[in-house]
């Protein structure tokens, strides 16, 4: 099974738009995992944008650094959410083109990440909608009641 995507440089713009306050001038992006998060290219090295934990780290230097970690199975469960991915295509939850995997109750929210909550979306609206949930609740304390959010 195939563990990343590529989209259109278009496809990633409009998916990475409310995306902007973590950071992302300078960065190229370059693949996506089956959950929606990005890898970019950078002058300085390899960046991950983590969709469902809302973050954006530097984890390598290169791309042999990318494809080495990647090429693990820690690396692929980590990074690609490899055994929940592969348990969704055999449950039959398959992935057109420019579909992704999404959590239908966001685990910033209190949704699990498990197959049981796990939905299909168009990539670029499951980024995006999970960029405009995690600038939203980026400076709660954990743990915060959360009574509403706002999606445009």
């Amino acid at each position: 099974m195939e563990l990343t995507k590529v989209f259109t440089l278009e496809q990633f713009e409009q998916g990475l738009e409310s995306w902007r306050w973590i950071g992302l001038a300078g960065k190229v992006p370059v693949l996506a995992s089956l959950f929606g998060d990005v890898i970019f290219r950078a002058e300085d090295g390899f960046w991950w944008l983590d969709a469902v934990e809302g973050s954006l780290t530097q984890p390598w230097e290169d791309a042999d650094a990318v494809r080495a970690e990647l090429n693990t199975v820690d690396g692929r469960e980590r990074y690609l959410l490899a055994s929940l991915a592969e348990a969704a295509g055999q449950r039959g939850l398959g992935l057109a083109a420019e579909q992704v995997y999404d959590f239908k109750h966001s685990p910033v929210l209190g949704g699990e990440v498990s197959l049981n909550n796990l939905g299909v979306i168009d990539f670029v609206v499951g980024l995006n909608i999970a960029g405009q949930i995690h600038e939203q609740v980026r400076d709660l304390p954990p743990g915060t009641p959360i009574s509403g959010i706002t999606i445009s």
